[in-house]
C-alpha cells in the first residue's frame, strides 16, 4: 500500500465512496470526506500525499477550499473532478495551483494517472525550490510548441485558458462551436496534451515565466 494518504472530498455520498472504493482497490490508503469545511476541521493531514476535491459542493466549492488551503500554508497536491460546465472555475483553479482537474464522466486510468502525476510531483512549484533548470527546459519546450500552432489555434488556445466554454470562443471569433473543437482538438495534438489539463497547465506555465 502507498505511504501516501489520499483525501477525497465529496458530497455525493456514493460518488465518494466509489471513488475511495477504486482508489483502495488500487492499494492507496483513503480518508473520505463529506463536504470541504470536514476537510479543513481535520487539519493537519498527516501523511497526506494528495487531495482530491469535487469543484460543486454546498458550503464551501472546491475553489474555495483550494483557495483556504492556500491560504492556510498546507501545500499538498490537489486535483479537480468537475463537470463540463465548471471548466471556467477550473482553469481559475489551475491559477489558484491545483495539480490536474478532471471533467466528468472520467475512466478508472485517468483519475489514477492524474494521482500518481501528482504524488511523483509533490507540493505545487510554489512550495519547491531548485527545480530551476527542469521548470526552464519545460518552459523552452511550451514555446517551441506554441510556435508551430496557426494564429486561429492561438486564438482559441487564448479561449480556452482564460475559461470561455466554446460557444463564446466561437461567438467572438465568428466561427461554429463545432469548428472550435476541431481547432482545440489540432492544438492539443501540437502541444502534445492529454488532457485539457495538461494544456492549461502548460500555457499558464509560460505566462508566469
Amino acid at each position: 500500500m502507498s505511504e501516501a494518504v489520499v483525501h477525497v472530498v465529496d458530497d455525493d455520498e456514493s460518488a465518494r465512496e466509489s471513488l475511495a472504493f477504486l482508489l483502495e482497490a488500487a492499494d492507496f490508503e483513503v480518508v473520505s470526506h463529506a463536504s470541504a469545511l470536514a476537510l479543513l476541521d481535520a487539519l493537519p493531514l498527516d501523511g497526506a500525499g494528495c487531495v482530491i476535491t469535487d469543484m460543486r459542493m454546498p458550503d464551501m466549492t472546491g475553489l474555495e477550499l483550494v483557495r483556504e488551503l492556500n491560504a492556510r500554508g498546507c501545500r499538498v497536491p490537489i486535483i479537480m473532478i468537475t463537470g463540463h460546465g465548471d471548466i471556467p472555475l477550473a482553469v481559475e483553479a489551475m491559477r489558484a495551483g491545483v495539480a490536474d482537474f478532471i471533467e466528468k464522466p472520467f475512466g478508472e486510468s485517468r483519475i489514477l494517472d492524474a494521482l500518481n502525476r501528482a504524488l511523483e510531483a509533490g507540493p505545487p512549484p510554489q512550495a519547491q525550490s531548485g527545480a530551476t533548470v527542469s521548470a526552464s527546459d519545460e518552459a523552452t519546450l511550451v514555446r517551441q510548441r506554441l510556435e508551430t500552432l496557426s494564429e486561429r489555434e492561438r486564438q482559441v488556445l487564448e479561449g480556452v485558458v482564460d475559461g470561455q466554454p466554446n460557444k463564446v470562443i466561437a461567438r467572438e471569433l465568428g466561427i461554429s462551436p463545432r469548428t472550435v473543437e476541431i481547432y482545440r482538438a489540432k492544438l492539443m495534438a501540437k502541444m502534445h496534451a492529454d488532457n485539457l489539463a495538461a494544456l492549461v497547465r502548460m500555457t499558464l506555465s509560460i505566462r508566469r515565466g
